[in-house]
């Protein structure tokens, strides 16, 4: 299904950025998403890597 598709990827690249910059970014409740409609974001989000991202899984890419 495409809604679970969008939340994999979003979720994935939020937890890979991160990952990247721990000091700058944190993600609360990414492996509770699947039986939960929320997260907790804090911090500075990459959107440009992110809209790539969900606009890959959209078209069908990795």
């Amino acid at each position: 299904m495409l809604e679970d598709k969008l939340k994999e990827a979003i979720v994935g690249e939020l937890q890979r950025q991160a990952a990247d910059r721990p000091q700058s970014l944190s993600v609360q409740g990414a492996n509770e998403v699947s039986r939960s409609e929320e997260l907790t974001v804090n911090g500075k989000i990459d959107l440009g890597a992110l809209v790539m991202v969900i606009a890959g899984s959209v078209a069908g890419g990795p």
